[in-house]
This record gives C-alpha cells, structure tokens and sequence, in this order.
C-alpha cells in the first residue's frame, strides 16, 4: 500500500494502563552481571521497566484503560461498532483476545471484533487499519487496543503496557497521512522460532543452555539480532519520515512532536540526528518504561504529551517499526481529545 491518506477520521482520546511492578535494570539484576549491565543501560537508555505479575495478561491491562477512557470519553458501549487488538500476546493461540474481550467489556454482539498480529510498528497500522472503516463508512465508533507482555526478569529490554485508541467518523476532520511497509526478507532478525507449525514445542525444548555468563537460556526464547535491527531502523526510517512529509505536503517544522517507536537509545538518537530535529521536538520513555513493543507509541504520548495534546491542536508524527520486519509512518492532528492520566494494575 505504501502511502494513503484517510479522511473523516477524529482522533478522539488515548489511555495507557501499565503493571505496578517495577524492576531496576542495574538494581534487580545479579550481582555477577552488574558491570555488564551497566554498560548496556548507557547504551540502550533502559533503566527500569514493568512487568507483570504471574496472573496478569496483557488483556486485563487494556481492559482497565478502556474502561477509563469510555468513562472520559462518555461514549455508551452500544455505540462501539469495532474493537480490533492489536497484539502479540493473546490470552490464548485461539479465540481470538478482541472477541472475549467484547463481552468482558460489556459491547454489542454486532461489535466488529478481531486480532491482528503485530508487535513494534503495531500502531501505524492499527491506525489505519480502524480509520479505513471509519472512512469508508462502515462504522462511526472504533476502539483500537494495541500492546504487550513482553517483560521478563532476565531481559533488560522489554517492558508491559496495554493501551486503548478511541477513533471516530467526522467529516470536519483534517486528513490522516500513512506510510505502511513490510518486508519479510529479513523476519529473522526478530523472532521466536518455537511453538509454531514451523517447529512445534518438543521435550529438548525444557532443556536451557548456559552462556559464558552463567546464564541460562530457553530454545523457545525470543531471538533479536541486534546489528540487523539498528541498520534496518537507522537505514529504513529515516528516509520513509521525509517521504512521508512530502506526500503530505508538510515541512519537519510543521509538526510538534515526532514519537518514535522506543526500540533503544542508540537508535532512536540515530534517527533524531539524521532527521536533524531537536530532542524537545522527540519524546522519549526509555529511561523508566522501556521497549512496550507496539504500545510504546501511545506509551509515550500518554506520559510525555498527555497534558499538550489536551490542550490545543497539536500536529504528530508516528512512526513505529522492527519485527517482521515492517515500519510505518502516520501524521495526524490531535485536538481536543481525552488523555487520562497514566493508569496503573
């Protein structure tokens, strides 16, 4: 699809919930791995992330943040037409996450409800995905519930948040600029490679491995291939944010914040300095939620923009990519939209 445009579409409020559970990088780790991990946090920026407890799934998250936000929002729930979950960590392989939650949510029967699998780019193309219905006339109210549990206690990248995106139809609204790419060539570079069809789980599968460390490790762990990642991102989006623009007809000045997927500091700061803008133009959540995966956009604007982008109009650039690998850009304007205070569980 590349680059569209959406009309009609209300961007109309935004609620983040994350878990109370806090863990310290340098703090929660083991004394042996102290040094090493300290050298990561200076370069990846992470210092605490949130995890969930044994209990708690990704789905009771976004469900507290739909809850606050219908409430702010004083949408009646007969009126939601479509739920769409975005998300890489679904209550169960099968049924799908959006469909219980359309009844644990109290929504009609005639609600649209459904999955999709998508993890750092998620929200771009969750965006698009609802505005396409919206804009088209197939529905009036959307919620769009993007997020994950990804958090572990060994891994110093992945933090758990669950948010929730209200859209909805208004012919005043001012144009939605995408620019949606995917290329599967390089799916590798970010993969968990058991519990598919491909390579189902088996009995070695229990078996951990130690590294050099003392660490042990899981076959059916997830498998980042560092180097690919930060060449894909630093070469990839950059140049489809300037395109982006052009198509759009804007000028980087034009917009008030670039929100960018948080995937780590040496990243995003390579992206900030290619693209030239001021670090007061990119907020950043590193530092104390770490990588949310798809939920780091919203994330983001929850903590950092909430206050500003309920104040007047603001115009935003979105831009989440990595796994797949996939990225995409959305520019939208924000006014007068709901943003709830941080929500924690």
């Amino acid at each position: 699809m590349g680059l569209s445009t959406l009309h009609n579409v209300r961007f109309a409020g935004m609620a983040t919930c994350v878990p109370k559970r806090v863990l310290s990088n340098l703090e929660d780790c083991p004394p042996s791995l102290r040094s090493e991990r300290e050298r990561l946090v200076r370069n990846i920026g992470i210092q605490q992330r949130r995890i969930c407890p044994p209990w708690q799934c990704f789905s009771d998250l976004v469900f507290d943040a739909t809850e606050r936000l219908l409430k702010e929002l004083e949408w009646k729930k007969e009126e939601i037409d479509a739920l769409i979950v975005v998300t890489q960590s679904p209550d169960y392989p099968i049924p799908s996450t959006a469909i219980i939650l359309q009844d644990r949510l109290g929504l009609s029967h005639a609600t649209i409800a459904y999955d999709i699998n998508l993890g750092c780019s998620a929200y771009p193309f969750g965006i698009h995905m609802m505005g396409s219905m919206i804009s088209a006339g197939a529905i009036k109210k959307g919620l769009l519930l993007v997020g994950d549990r990804s958090a572990s206690p060994n891994d110093p990248l992945f933090s758990d948040a669950g948010t929730v995106t209200a859209l909805e139809f208004d012919a005043n609204a001012t144009p939605m600029y995408f620019d949606l790419n995917s290329d599967g060539s390089g799916y590798k570079a970010i993969i968990k490679p058991v519990g598919g069809h491909r390579e189902p789980y088996a009995f070695h599968h229990t078996i951990p491995t130690k590294d050099e460390d003392g660490g042990l490790h899981w076959p059916d762990e997830l498998i980042l291939d560092g180097p690919a990642v930060l060449s894909f991102s630093t070469q990839r989006v950059p140049p489809a944010v300037t395109r982006a623009l052009e198509y759009a007809g804007l000028e980087k000045e034009s917009i008030d914040y670039f929100v960018f997927h948080q995937a780590n500091r040496m990243i995003n700061e390579t992206i900030r300095k290619k693209l030239g803008l001021t670090a007061e133009k990119v907020p950043s959540t590193l530092q104390d939620f770490g990588n949310t995966s798809g939920a780091s956009l919203p994330v983001t604007m929850t903590v950092r923009l909430n206050e500003a982008l309920a104040q007047r109009r603001h115009k935003v650039l979105l831009s989440g990519f990595g796994i797949g690998l996939s990225w995409g850009i959305c520019i939208l304007d924000i006014e007068n939209a709901k943003f709830p205070p941080l929500i924690e569980a």
